[in-house]
């Protein structure tokens, strides 16, 4: 059990049935009236961002959530196919648990697969990923201007832009959360 007076960032917990983690939380002790316990709080499946106040002796359920490390094997459709590295035993995702930057995943990468209670509700990429160039204009000697881009296709299929001085079939480093162009791998 979790108190609402104990509450602290990342702090997950369960409430009518969903999944809420603490974003923020602050104590407040008005001059007049009781004390209570103002937080910005998550729904961790839906990713819903909302603003309570709770009295400091309201009580939760723990919530647990599992954070596997799981191989991307390949996808047949909308239903995306990951092995778990331990049983191989493969396991079926829908296109729709999956976040927008799995667009730089690609066959026999590890991602981390996030359920609670059995039931899967997202995906995790590496934060970081190597990938090829397939496609790009080419750069012109001579041209200098700094923090020029360009557009550039990947292994996977996803776009980015990346620096004049990157050509076809190099290998370069991407972060998944922004889809930003870090280095040359």
């Amino acid at each position: 059990m979790v108190v609402a007076g104990d509450f602290k960032n990342g702090l997950t917990f369960d409430m009518d049935g969903q999944v809420f983690q603490v974003i923020e939380f602050q104590h407040v002790k008005p001059g007049k009236g009781a004390a209570f316990v103002r937080a910005k709080i998550k729904n961790v499946i839906s990713g819903a961002v909302t603003e309570r106040t709770f009295n400091p002796t309201d009580k939760f359920e723990n919530a647990y959530i599992e954070r596997k490390d799981m191989q991307y094997s390949y996808n047949d459709g909308d239903l995306y196919y990951f092995m778990d590295q331990e049983t191989f035993d493969m396991m079926p995702l829908n296109s729709d648990k999956l976040p927008d930057s799995f667009k730089f995943v690609k066959e026999e990468m590890i991602c981390k697969i996030i359920s609670y209670k059995g039931n899967v509700f997202g995906v995790e990429p590496p934060t970081f990923v190597e990938l090829q160039v397939t496609k790009t204009d080419p750069g012109f000697a001579g041209n200098t201007a700094t923090n020029t881009l360009k557009p550039a296709t990947l292994e996977t299929g996803a776009e980015i832009r990346v620096p004049l001085f990157i050509n076809e079939g190099e290998m370069i480093k991407i972060d998944t959360r922004t889809g930003e162009y870090l280095s040359r791998a």
